[in-house]
């Protein structure tokens, strides 16, 4: 069955090119022009996620993400901004939003964006924090902060090995760059987030020979360990 989302926003060339994309993906999006038409929508139909603006007519996205979470709906929502500031970024997920996203945005990102928040909403969740991660001859333990390639101790600096957990813990998924900036450098970084291409670069020197697993570029999006000893 063909996952259905909401997307909630007033702005009709958003919704346009977002649904064109979602279909693309295999969606199938509907849309609602103001929040009061979400809530609507929602109670009369299921939907497997929301995409929520915050800035809507009658009634905002915070107003509509508080009162799904104070019905008990656990139904996953990514809030968009136009704004980025981190006060807006912090209520949304303080209200239960599960994931945001800042316009304008590329469609890609959003898709890999709406795509990961759907698997952990799943019971795809990666292995604990504290986990051993193994791909083809690399593992990676938290707990202990180490890394190994065939058996070889690799010391990895503080961001470094940061970087390369989250990749190993999510293989096969692409994280955005500023999915990477968010978890590693932090809320507050001002940088530019192609640092993240630098800091792959080094990974990908220093971790040689990658063997049963490769560290691949998503164009225009971000990155994902590939595991190349699984068929």
């Amino acid at each position: 069955m063909t996952d259905r989302i909401l997307i909630v926003d007033d702005d009709a060339s958003i919704v346009r090119i977002t649904a064109l994309y979602m279909r693309k993906s295999g969606y199938e999006p509907e849309a609602a022009a103001d929040g009061m038409a979400a809530l609507d929508m929602l109670e009369n139909g299921e939907y497997a996620l929301i995409l929520l603006d915050l800035m809507l007519p009658k009634l905002n996205g915070w107003e509509v993400c508080r009162k799904l979470r104070a019905e008990g709906s656990r139904i996953p929502v990514i809030m968009m901004t136009a704004r980025g500031q981190l006060e807006e970024r912090i209520e949304g997920l303080q209200l239960g939003a599960d994931d945001y996203i800042v316009k304008p945005f590329d469609p890609r990102e959003l898709m890999a964006r709406v795509d990961a928040v759907l698997r952990r909403s799943r019971g795809g969740q990666p292995p604990a924090s504290g986990a051993a991660c193994r791909a083809g001859n690399l593992r990676l333990d938290a707990e202990r902060r180490s890394v190994t390639l065939g058996g070889r101790m690799i010391d990895l600096p503080r961001r470094e090995f940061d970087l390369l957990q989250e990749l190993i813990r999510h293989p096969g998924l692409v994280c955005s760059r500023s999915e990477l900036i968010e978890r590693i450098w932090g809320w507050d970084f001002e940088g530019d987030d192609r640092v993240v291409d630098l800091y792959v670069q080094r990974l990908r020197r220093r971790l040689q020979p990658a063997q049963g697993w490769s560290i691949s570029t998503v164009w225009g999006v971000g990155y994902k360990l590939d595991r190349t000893d699984e068929t």
